[in-house]
């Protein structure tokens, strides 16, 4: 079990299809697996909390810093505005932690003025939502390629590859009409 807490401690997602591929392989039912992960999530709030605290501190003595959580402030308030409308509100704040990480998402739920408990309950939230997206993926996969090196690499590939291609397809749907070549 210690290994699998380990892979799912690898920031940003990389260990999932890992993690998932060897709990399976060591008879770890899914729901352990899923309360491993939920357990690294607790860990990254634990450690991260302190250092994003910390920057705020320092924010406010240091000019370089406080323009960056300015701009940590309006980049959230964009990001929330696409996700879900104006504010940032839960919904928003936990799709933002889908879509790229907790941290971020306990960062924009920070300047969004949510505590520590609220903060990081919608950054864990999307982040176990994107767990289970993947680990999914990975155990479906991984019954057509009975492979968990193969599958392992295909997921990991697609994690990069696939938030690529769909910004690529949502700025070019966003374009108005008359911008489009022909």
């Amino acid at each position: 079990m210690l290994a699998v807490l380990l892979l799912f401690l690898i920031p940003v997602g990389g260990g999932i299809p890992a993690g998932v591929l060897l709990a399976q392989s060591k008879g770890l039912h899914w729901p352990l697996t899923a309360g491993l992960y939920f357990v690294s999530d607790v860990l990254l709030a634990l450690a991260f909390e302190p250092v994003l605290r910390l920057f705020v501190a320092l924010g406010r003595r240091v000019a370089f810093l406080a323009r960056f959580g300015a701009a940590m402030r309006e980049a959230m308030a964009r990001s929330a505005a696409h996700v879900g409308g104006p504010g940032a509100g839960p919904i928003s704040l936990v799709m933002i932690a889908f879509g790229v990480d907790p941290m971020t998402g306990r960062s924009a739920a920070l300047a969004a003025g949510h505590g520590f408990l609220a903060g990081w309950a919608f950054a864990i939230a999307g982040d176990m939502l994107y767990y289970g997206v993947i680990a999914l993926t990975t155990l479906r996969l991984n019954t057509v390629i009975k492979n968990p090196d193969t599958t392992m690499w295909i997921v990991l590939g697609a994690m990069l590859v696939v938030p690529m291609l769909v910004r690529r397809i949502r700025s070019g749907l966003a374009r108005p009409a008359s911008a489009k070549v022909v």
